[in-house]
């Protein structure tokens, strides 16, 4: 197993919108960033990864990119990202930027001048079918509802997005873009950027005879078979690392819907020079229903366990795992798999020792490590997110009942993980002067930093003495793992060794005091979340962790 800086890391991930506003116009900024860069170095973390801040109008909340060498004013602009880049190098932290590659905003000038005629120069940069304006290529659908081709009046044709109508995928087959894009990544690395967090990379290569996809397919088999890993995803990868990737000491993760045990390993092989880490969604579709994300089911906690041994497997000691619950584009993580009620505390802290004892770079999303939750806004109208927008017009067209579809919607709503961090119990959570961009979770007067920081119990600094514990022993970073009890409904028991020591790392996952004794008779216990252990039994969401000698 090769040892570098990014397997031993830990990745803060950072939701610039709704981090910390400093200008007072209900936004978060870079300039906010800078000012908590102590805290988030007190952590113990080492990469922030930075969602896009480059200039975009907005679509998507950033992920539709006009200019990819601007940062957008609303942030701060150039000068503030300069500042954020030179203050986090002399902390020590390294920034890892957000790349979307697949596709650009409508509005950036590739798109503005492709649209104009066939014969024009950046015409080839997308993706274009010939049709009528009522009949589109194929019954393709976006993953934000409706049809994945828009028709464009200038040229007469259709162009292709996997995404929102505004979000025109690039296209990789033509040459002059990839050098494009290459250009951009050198760019920014130039500037000092440590990596690239990669959006939706196994989407680049396009299955180019665009055949219409069986009605009874599901939404994951669609993406697994027909939008992902497409033939030439590897020849354009092995490129990028050739062209740019290799030329510097960085880190990169592809985030990876659609790749799965069977092709997953080839993205991140040593052997193959593609990408270090990939976001695989195999955990995070697991409460999927069969009409997708808004048709949620119980998640399969024994399914759940599986998920992490049979990726551990497959990348063996070539590949690298990226551990991970959420992110931006889910739901927190203690309302998802934990209990955000009574135990919310507890099961938070678990959620927290499961990140930091799996084999491969764990990454914390803003406001897990104080345990914030998810927020059920009583309205459509406080959500602001257009994936969910799109899915409540698609619901409300096709007569659902719309009280039980809100409640998925509190249950999975990208949202859920971006109402602004709770700072304070001051108005607005000491977030913003202003009214925010998108409503507070009202819970912010008892779940806040200021209160975690003056808590010797709290969430916060259990995260701090957790992530200090995995640095302290890098057998929890690179050392074996095994899970003991694959088949048991409540608890996740898994050993980390190698030849320097060895760990038993034990969680029960769910609200009721479940039996269980210690078989091993060497051992010392060096973690957990309650402050009593009872020697025959787990309390509810109880973790630890024992050394055995």
């Amino acid at each position: 197993m090769t040892k570098t800086w990014w397997k031993s890391s830990i990745v803060y991930q950072i939701y610039p919108r709704s981090f910390k506003d400093t200008t007072g116009n209900g936004i978060g900024d870079l300039y906010g960033i800078i000012e908590k860069l102590d805290y988030i170095q007190s952590l113990g973390v080492d990469i922030i990864w930075l969602c896009p801040v480059y200039e975009s109008p907005n679509d998507d909340n950033g992920y539709d990119i006009s200019d990819y060498r601007k940062i957008s004013e609303e942030f701060g602009g150039d000068v503030a990202f300069d500042q954020l880049l030179a203050e986090m190098h002399k902390r020590g932290l390294k920034l890892m930027m957000d790349l979307v590659a697949n596709h650009s905003s409508d509005e950036h000038p590739w798109f503005q001048q492709a649209k104009k005629g066939k014969d024009n120069p950046y015409h080839d940069y997308y993706i274009w079918k010939a049709g009528s304006p009522d009949t589109p290529p194929n019954n393709w659908q976006s993953v934000f509802n409706g049809s994945t081709w828009e028709w464009n009046a200038e040229t007469e044709e259709y162009y292709l997005h996997l995404y929102t109508r505004k979000q025109p995928d690039l296209n990789w087959e033509n040459p002059q873009l990839r050098k494009e894009i290459y250009a951009i990544i050198d760019f920014w690395f130039a500037k000092g950027v440590d990596g690239f967090r990669m959006d939706v990379i196994s989407l680049i290569s396009k299955r180019t005879e665009y055949k219409d996809v069986p009605k009874d397919m599901s939404f994951i088999d669609v993406m697994e078979k027909v939008y992902a890993n497409g033939p030439k995803i590897h020849t354009y990868l092995k490129e990028m690392n050739q062209e740019v990737l290799s030329k510097y000491d960085i880190v990169t993760v592809g985030e990876g819907p659609g790749v799965n045990l069977e092709h997953g390993p080839r993205y991140v092989s040593d052997q193959e020079k593609e990408l270090n880490m990939v976001f695989h969604f195999d955990h995070l579709t697991l409460d999927f229903g069969p009409d997708g994300k808004y048709d949620p089911v119980p998640v399969d906690f024994i399914r759940f366990k599986a998920i992490f041994s049979q990726w551990d497997e497959a990348l063996g000691t070539t590949g690298w795992n990226s551990i991970f619950l959420g992110n931006h584009d889910f739901s927190r993580i203690v309302s998802r798999f934990g209990n955000d009620g009574e135990y919310r505390e507890k099961s938070a802290k678990l959620l927290a020792t499961v990140l930091m004892t799996l084999k491969g770079t764990p990454y914390i999303y803003q406001g897990d490590e104080i345990g914030m939750t998810n927020v059920s806004h009583d309205h459509i109208d406080a959500y602001d997110d257009v994936e969910t927008r799109n899915a409540w017009a698609a619901a409300e067209a096709a007569g659902k009942d719309m009280d039980q579809f809100l409640k998925a919607v509190h249950w999975q709503s990208r949202d859920n993980a971006r109402t602004p961090l709770q700072w304070s119990d001051a108005k607005n959570a000491g977030f913003s002067q202003h009214t925010p961009w998108i409503p507070v979770n009202e819970n912010y007067a008892q779940i806040n930093v200021d209160a975690a920081e003056k808590d010797p119990n709290s969430i916060l600094h259990y995260y701090r003495k957790i992530i200090a514990l995995r640095k302290a022993h890098p057998t929890l970073i690179y050392g074996e793992y095994k899970d003991l009890l694959p088949a048991d409904p409540h608890l996740y028991c898994y050993k980390r060794w190698d030849q320097e020591a060895t760990f038993l790392v034990i969680h029960n996952f769910s609200d009721t005091p479940t039996n269980w004794k210690l078989t091993e008779e060497n051992h010392s216990l060096i973690q957990s979340n309650y402050s009593e252990v009872l020697a025959t039994e787990l309390s509810p969401w109880e973790s630890r962790i024992y050394s055995l000698d």
